[in-house]
């Protein structure tokens, strides 16, 4: 195992300094926060599909495979075809609107006021999000070092806040490209032909299986239709996946290179299912179906080999937790607590450092997520809550704003607090992992849309008008001063 401890530490390392070098670029809010809106293709592609493929992507991705059969893809191929709608049908419009959040989208779109509720919803989502990637380097470590739950977590934490803080979205984005391509070498290229070949192959693997672990929808209808709901358009609306979109350098490299994510996340699902089946005919009687990552990394790699795919692992992890962690932090200062400030007439001025703003938030957030994730276990939980809330209580207003010239704010507002209350009830009465907070919450959120809007006065024209100026990309990006570069 010494190799593969010499693997992982160089990574993590390596991790460190590309958020000391991002620290040194990143001199605006702009660049802070969206990289200065200049990434090309390559860039943009590997960063999209660094965020969206993480840990329960990976690691949850083979689990479903281990339980399920190639069916069990359907989770994270849910998560690209979300995101090739989103790159194909809106990113261009998304990029074009020099914005830094969610919430600034809905204020330009119903002209103020539903900034703060929204935000706060978007914050939840993305709290919740960075806190499930959080929990898995408890896993991973335990492979690697035996370690301690908490120190583990506290450990991974530590390392995504520091990179994080430093260079904000130029660390993450220089960090994530280098997580894209150990992750395509460990588990595309590594993991899965070598799980495959230990499982005696595909023949031996329908031989040993029952047949549903073959069948496209052995996972079921009804599983397949929430994880659309859920994930699919979630992808469609996260802070975490605009704020990515954001950082493209034209309406073409949002649209072209983020379908190429979206591709490559195709590819991702299949590999985590086909690779999660292999691991049920060598190892057929695990207790727990998430287990099973970490079981034929361990038993079946060879030395070296094993420490890339766990630093694959650990990159899946990193690259979602580091997106959340910052969306998180970029929500809590710009929606909510910067439009407090200004509420009770403490707004800052000209003279603002919002770098330093940013980056303190940042360390913030990263102390509230490692906190968090280390009163939590279920990961599933988690994750359920925050997308739960995303979708019943946020994708009709945001989807209706940029398909609807009818919806008005009342009606945003009421969409997003009948939402979200909603799916809160029905996951307190039905359970969390139900289908009922989801599906239910998703229509209550879009009768009060409809309803409310209806009957109030519809948008002012002037603030239509400069919304469409907006999605036409005439109208320029606010510029914020620069900081001094460090010494």
């Amino acid at each position: 195992m010494a190799v593969d401890y010499v693997v992982i530490v160089v990574y993590l390392a390596g991790m460190l300094a590309m958020g000391w070098w991002g620290m040194r670029r990143a001199r605006s809010k702009s660049e802070f926060l969206v990289a200065g809106r200049r990434l090309g293709p390559a860039m943009y592609s590997g960063t999209m599909a660094a965020i969206v493929l993480g840990g329960a992507s990976t690691i949850g991705g083979v689990g479903l495979g281990y339980q399920y059969g190639l069916s069990g893809a359907w989770m994270v191929f849910t998560i690209g075809l979300g995101l090739l709608a989103l790159s194909v049908f809106f990113s261009a419009r998304i990029a074009r609107l020099k914005v830094y959040t969610v919430s600034e989208m809905l204020d330009l779109r119903y002209g103020g006021r539903a900034g703060v509720i929204s935000g706060v919803v978007m914050w939840a989502y993305t709290l919740m999000l960075a806190v499930t990637s959080t929990i898995a380097y408890a896993t991973i470590f335990d492979v690697l070092f035996d370690m301690n739950r908490t120190l583990a977590i506290v450990l991974g934490g530590s390392i995504v806040v520091a990179y994080s803080t430093l260079g904000g979205m130029w660390s993450i984005t220089l960090t994530d490209m280098v997580q894209f391509v150990v992750k395509t070498v460990g588990v595309l290229l590594l993991l899965l032909p070598i799980a495959v070949v230990k499982a005696g192959g595909f023949g031996a693997m329908r031989d040993e299986l029952p047949t549903s672990y073959f069948d496209p929808l052995g996972i079921g209808g009804e599983t397949i239709f929430t994880y659309v709901l859920i994930y699919t358009f979630g992808m469609l609306i996260g802070q975490d996946i605009w704020q990515r979109v954001f950082t493209a350098r034209s309406d073409r490299t949002a649209k072209w290179g983020g379908t190429v994510a979206g591709t490559y996340c195709l590819a991702y699902a299949l590999a985590g299912a086909v690779i999660g089946t292999a691991a049920k005919v060598l190892f057929p009687n695990l207790a727990n179906a998430d287990d099973a990552f970490a079981t034929i990394v361990k038993e079946e790699l060879p030395v070296g080999v094993r420490g890339l795919v766990l630093a694959a692992a650990l990159a899946a992890v990193m690259s979602t937790s580091s997106g959340a962690l910052i969306a998180c932090a970029t929500v809590a200062n710009n929606d909510i607590w910067s439009r407090l400030r200004g509420a009770v007439g403490r707004a800052g001025g000209d003279d603002h450092d919002e770098v330093r703003g940013n980056r303190a938030f940042i360390l913030l957030m990263g102390i509230a997520v490692i906190c968090t994730a280390i009163a939590l276990n279920n990961v599933v939980e988690a994750l359920t809550v925050a997308y739960n809330l995303l979708v019943g209580g946020l994708l009709v207003p945001i989807l209706g704003g940029l398909l609807w010239k009818r919806g008005t704010v009342q009606g945003a507002l009421a969409s997003v607090v009948v939402g979200g209350v909603a799916v809160i009830v029905l996951m307190a009465t039905h359970g969390i992992l139900a289908n009922e907070p989801v599906y239910y919450g998703l229509l209550a959120s879009l009768a009060a849309y409809l309803i409310v809007s209806l009957a109030t006065p519809a948008t002012d024209a002037a603030v239509l008008a400069a919304w469409r100026e907006r999605l036409a990309g005439r109208t320029p990006e606010p510029a914020s001063d620069p900081v001094p570069a460090p010494q």
